[in-house]
């Protein structure tokens, strides 16, 4: 809740003299203006406007840290998760910055009154004008008008702060991230088109049970798994993993699954587990945790049933049964997947999983960012006009999402924060799985320009999120080869499907926002050192892809870091037999892998086994390797799979058994 400082700042103002002159120093500055959005007019000075300040977090610094000691193998604190509390208490922000920055404000002239700032004192908000906020920020703030959609933000090239309060400020709103106007002086121009920014990488094709030119050694297996190279059932990928059937129940081990804007069919559904899973009950489906006026399911017949929810369901609970799955599907039909403006991803999910990140502040962003991610109450013709939800679920144990966009179509701060709410889910003993996607070392085609890739002559390749995050576990995506068995070594995950998907293969590469942590430095350099890559490379973060002459980062984040099957999964779409094809098959596959490892380690009287990379990379053994194969892209081959970690196919496919072995015997 919001809470007024007028008591304090009165006092705090009559014991002030005339404030002395205050040195400003540039705090924010756009590097390249935007190709989308057009500067307008500069705001008149009366109109008033939301200014929101995102106070610095503590201990940031020592997050990484943090979640080593309950990560690593050789901690003596492994597995001792934080709790909630924990959590909030080690990140929030120090008094000395609320009082501080309110002091400022109130030096200058902005009543105590008007300052308001969240209970957790994460931000401070105040009403100004366009004269207050200039004046503050020594800036100039103008309109700028979206090329194609005609809607209207607000912001400014650059501003100042004092320099007394660089540490103590992350960010501030308006700035040089656009804002929405709601300021009172200025009309809203509104036009809405439908936009695929954020839309689930995966492609189907009509499907196929045949057995039409099987090799020898699949006619010598069982029927049931002859085809698997063409056609991936969970018969199929139990045995491809030696991964069990008829897993035991435990109590609280659910496989949560993100969706945004793809709803599952519970016809379809019923009909994949008639034709594959005839273990799994009619009307089995999941535990419903839908997000600020999401729906639940749709008719097969809708055009919101796109197959992407239905295939991470049937995936995951194919496998996992009778272990549960929850479903968290996010916010309310008119934004998703209408909403043109937005290029939102995960932020009202995290506000319903921690109360505390609808207000967080960090890397200058404090809560919800109004221009990327949808505002309630929706207060529209079939928007959700409840309060957000904030903090209302407990968080699964395994969470996957088959979503992601490329990093440069968000603001760096807005990434980062995030990234570091998925460091408090890993904290607390949750794993996060991300597909890192399916166009090789690009993003798909018309993601900021016709090819996927990125600079003006669109050859630098161009890194996905979240898979960049360090504190998630990024999945890439592999196949059989032609005629391949179940027995048979797995290749990296490409395939021409035609049409935008010519080059669809398993996203990899190397962040341009993170730094490459230290768990995976060995493998990667020792990738490097394999590989012999010959493309001209960057070593920067940020790195102005105008300028630079390198194609990748070699000093960034690398995915993925594992790998699964994503090729010929069998689905009903509208009743019809499609087979699928993607990462976003992947990673609830191995997200289900987790959530039995879970089971067996609850048997045992064990916690959940949380963020798994440290122990991954320390203990590749438990891994298949893939060594064949390339994830091509922006006119390259892009990066080859090679014996141990590349970015193709990450440390490899699960083994089962070896990995069981491994977290039964870590505490």
């Amino acid at each position: 809740m919001f809470v007024k400082l007028s008591a304090v700042l009165s006092i705090a103002a009559l014991c002030s003299a005339a404030p002395s002159p205050v040195k400003h120093v540039l705090h924010e500055e756009r590097a390249v203006e935007s190709r989308d959005w057009i500067k307008g007019s500069r705001l008149e000075k009366s109109a008033i406007i939301p200014m929101k300040i995102g106070l610095t977090q503590t201990n940031l610094d020592l997050a990484y840290d943090y979640l080593m000691d309950v990560s690593s193998s050789d901690s003596e604190n492994y597995g001792k998760h934080w709790t909630p509390a924990q959590v909030h208490d080690a990140f929030a922000p120090k008094e000395e910055t609320v009082t501080s920055i309110t002091q400022w404000l109130t030096d200058s002239g902005i009543d105590g009154s008007r300052i308001m700032f969240y209970e957790n004192k994460g931000w401070i908000s105040v009403d100004v004008t366009v004269e207050e906020i200039e004046a503050l920020l020594l800036a100039e703030f103008h309109e700028h008008e979206h090329s194609q959609t005609s809607k209207i933000r607000v912001g400014t090239d650059k501003y100042h702060v004092p320099e007394h309060l660089v540490s103590h400020i992350d960010y501030i709103t308006p700035g040089i991230k656009l804002s929405p106007v709601t300021k009172r002086t200025v009309d809203r121009k509104t036009k809405r088109v439908s936009h695929s920014i954020h839309a689930p990488a995966h492609v189907s094709i009509p499907g196929n049970e045949g057995s039409v030119g099987i090799s020898a050694a699949a006619a010598a297996l069982p029927p049931a798994l002859q085809n698997c190279s063409t056609n991936m059932t969970p018969d199929c990928i139990r045995a491809l993993y030696s991964i069990p059937a008829n897993p035991a129940k435990v109590g609280d081990n659910s496989l949560g699954l993100y969706q945004q804007g793809s709803y599952f069919a519970e016809s379809d559904v019923n009909l994949f587990y008639a034709k594959f899973a005839t273990y799994i009950p009619q009307n089995t489906f999941p535990i419903n945790a839908t997000i600020d006026g999401a729906s639940y399911s749709v008719p097969a017949a809708s055009e919101l049933n796109s197959g992407e929810a239905n295939i991470d369901i049937e995936m995951a609970t194919s496998l996992i049964y009778p272990q549960t799955v929850t479903l968290y599907q996010t916010d309310d039909d008119i934004y998703e997947p209408q909403e043109v403006a937005t290029t939102n991803l995960f932020n009202t999910f995290l506000d319903a999983l921690d109360g505390s990140y609808c207000s967080y502040s960090s890397d200058g962003l404090t809560g919800d960012d109004p221009t990327i991610d949808p505002v309630y109450p929706h207060n529209v013709p079939g928007g959700y006009k409840g309060q957000r939800q904030c903090g209302v679920y407990k968080p699964a144990k395994v969470i996957s999402a088959s979503y992601g966009q490329a990093e440069a179509d968000l603001p760096a701060p807005y990434v980062r924060r995030q990234c570091n709410e998925f460091m408090k889910l890993g904290l607390q003993g949750v794993s996060v799985l991300f597909a890192s996607g399916d166009y090789g070392v690009a993003s798909f085609p018309g993601d900021g320009s016709a090819s996927g890739c990125l600079g003006p002559k669109q050859e630098i390749f161009n890194p996905q999120y979240p898979s960049g995050c360090p504190y998630v576990t990024s999945v890439g995506g592999s196949q059989l080869a032609p005629n391949g068995t179940v027995y048979d070594p797995e290749v990296v995950m490409s395939d021409d499907l035609g049409g935008s998907a010519v080059n669809f293969s398993s996203s990899g590469g190397f962040s341009n926002y993170f730094p490459r942590p230290t768990y995976q430095d060995g493998h990667v350099q020792t990738y490097f050192h394999r590989a012999h890559l010959t493309y001209p490379y960057y070593s920067e973060l940020n790195v102005n892809v105008n300028t630079t002459t390198g194609r990748y980062n070699r000093v960034g984040r690398a995915y993925p870091d594992v790998s699964a099957n994503g090729a010929h999964f069998p689905s009903y779409l509208n009743g019809v037999l499609y087979h699928f094809y993607g990462a976003s098959l992947s990673s609830p596959l191995f997200a289900a892998v987790l959530t039995l490892l879970n089971q067996e380690r609850a048997a045992a009287g064990k916690g959940s086994i949380g963020f798994i990379n440290p122990v991954l990379y320390r203990h590749d053994d438990v891994m298949n390797d893939v060594v064949e194969g390339t994830n091509l892209g922006c006119g390259t081959q892009g990066f080859h799979a090679v014996k141990g970690w590349d970015p193709a196919t990450g440390l490899g496919t699960p083994n089962y058994p070896k990995m069981k072995a491994l977290f039964l015997s870590l505490p």
